[in-house]
Formats: structure tokens, sequence, C-alpha cells
């Protein structure tokens, strides 16, 4: 029979609660980061993307098609002040960018493809590429 020590156990113990401490705790996000949401649908023709970008200028936005992956990136802006009076009480500023990338089932034909920007609301048509056929290579 083996006998173990208390102060034994907790030596094993203490690696394995370094290498998860902190792994198991609440992730805290950040509401007022810039976050691109988005809906996208599919139909026989290709793809309909929605992306909800409010308060995002158009020059700033950027789309990027690789394929059948697809990436929305763009600048965010932000500037609050609240005034009372002359006397300015708060000024803030939010600077950053954000991205988001997903992959289609489908490679998109990017020479048909089409972006529109109104109301803080982006959309994309993302044709599907047209199928290429096999080649048979003939032996010389």
């Amino acid at each position: 029979m083996v006998h173990t020590t208390r102060n034994e156990l907790f030596q094993v113990a203490d690696p394995i609660d370094t290498l998860f401490r902190g792994f198991f705790q609440p992730v805290q996000v950040n509401r007022d980061a810039p976050q691109v949401r988005m809906d996208v649908k599919e139909d026989e023709k290709g793809y309909t993307v929605h992306a909800e970008m409010p308060g995002v200028p158009k020059d700033d936005i950027h789309v990027t098609i690789d394929g059948s992956t697809v990436t929305i990136s763009a600048e965010v802006k932000k500037q609050t002040e609240q005034k009372e009076g002359e006397r300015l009480l708060r000024r803030e500023r939010q600077f950053g960018r954000v991205s988001r990338s997903f992959v289609l089932e489908h490679e998109v034909d990017e020479a048909s493809a089409s972006a529109k920007y109104q109301d803080g609301v982006l959309e994309l048509t993302l044709p599907r590429k047209a199928a290429v056929a096999a080649r048979r290579l003939s032996i010389q």
C-alpha cells in the first residue's frame, strides 16, 4: 500500500491548477466595441449578405472576396461629447478596426459581385461562380 501525504497531492495539483487558472473565468464583452452583425441568405443564383454597420462611412468599409471566403472590414471612428453650456463635461473617443470573415459553400464570381450601403446596412450580392467542367488532356 502506498501512502500519499496531503502535501504530495497538492504538488501534483498545483501545475494543473496553474494551467487552467483563469480558463473558466467568465468572458467580459465590451458592449461598446464595434461589431458586424449579419444575415447570409442563399438562393439558386448565389448569396445575399446584409451586414449592420451603423455610423460607419461607406468609404471606410472594405470587402474582399477570395474564392469562397468573404471578408468585411471597416475603420471605426466614434466620438461623443457632452456639454453643459460652454463647459465641457465629458468627451469620449473610440477608434479601431472591425473585421468579419466567413466561408461560403460555393466560390463567388467576383466580377459579378456588387455592394450597396444605405442607412447603416451593407448589402452584398454574391453570385456563385459557374462550375468548371473537368477537362481531359490528350496525350501526344
